[in-house]
């Protein structure tokens, strides 16, 4: 791809990646409503180009993590990162679990939904308020050492928490909610940049706001000839060299739509242009909280 690479750990992969929290039911609950459609986009997937794929056992719960399995297994040329630490209680329902036996079965689990005896990354999904931060992080370093993790990341996570973890292990990749108008991890990939490790943009069409017709940026993506969602993905990849977007998507088109950002290189003034307007409406966001 010609937005070239990222690297975690000792795998280098596209900055363009697929997240699969999108491919399960309403409320990240279950299976999807076109099962025939989220199998096509799977697969089309690698065809692409693409060779990051985010899971977690918590899409579904375990929903995304077999369809990925039943589509791509046994995964050749990608690199399939996972997620644990949260439990699902019902749709719309996160809770953090993060004791260490907690950690170590969602490992072990995963392994087995997967197809895999080692997950390339997994990604402590959230820091739990529960139980003591060294603890957390104690156990993730036992668990890599087993042999089951071959790279560590963390998600939901600021500079001091990725300090302490740095403590037990290496962070080779963070995973946090960012895009144009939600800058608030904005030190974060900063940090991310400065230290070598991958920033995974999570959420980077906004869930769909951004890619809507009539998003913030269709005037300015009309001028440049592209759609709303490529301005922003494009933002994104020129933003920091370390940043990976991970956008999902149930429908190939779309999925077609997000990887075609990959070749697209904004002008300084273009850039500057969804710069302004991310800006302006990240203040009004800033006043309604």
């Amino acid at each position: 791809m010609k937005c070239g690479t990222v690297t975690i750990g000792d795998l280098e992969v596209s900055r363009l990646g697929f997240g699969t929290m999108r491919i399960v039911g309403e409320g990240v609950m279950g299976m999807p409503h076109d099962l025939a459609a989220v199998r096509e986009t799977l697969r089309l997937v690698p065809e692409l180009g693409i060779q990051l794929i985010d899971t977690a056992n918590s899409y579904g719960p375990l929903v995304a993590e077999l369809l990925v399995r039943e589509a791509l297994h046994p995964y050749r040329g990608l690199v399939i990162a996972s997620k644990g630490g949260m439990l699902r209680p019902g749709p719309f329902q996160w809770h953090t679990d993060c004791r260490p036996e907690a950690l170590r079965k969602a490992v072990e689990g995963s392994l087995v939904t997967l197809g895999v005896e080692r997950l390339d990354l997994w990604q402590l999904h959230r820091i739990d308020p529960a139980v003591p931060l060294d603890e957390q992080f104690a156990a993730i370093a036992e668990i890599q050492r087993d042999g089951l993790i071959r790279h560590v990341g963390l998600s939901n996570v600021w500079n001091e928490q990725i300090e302490v973890a740095r403590k037990h292990f290496t962070v080779a990749a963070v995973q946090n909610l960012y895009h144009v108008i939600d800058r608030r991890s904005e030190p974060v990939v900063d940090y991310c940049e400065q230290h070598g490790i991958a920033f995974l943009a999570y959420f980077p069409l906004a869930t769909g706001a951004l890619a809507a017709h009539d998003s913030i940026l269709q005037h300015v993506a009309a001028k440049i000839g592209i759609t709303p969602g490529q301005a922003a993905l494009a933002w994104l990849l020129k933003r920091s060299p370390s940043i990976a977007v991970i956008p999902g998507t149930q429908n190939p088109d779309h999925l077609r739509e997000n990887v075609a950002a990959a070749a697209i290189e904004l002008s300084d003034e273009h850039y500057a242009a969804i710069e302004r307007i991310g800006r302006k409406a990240e203040q009004l966001r800033a006043q309604r909280r």
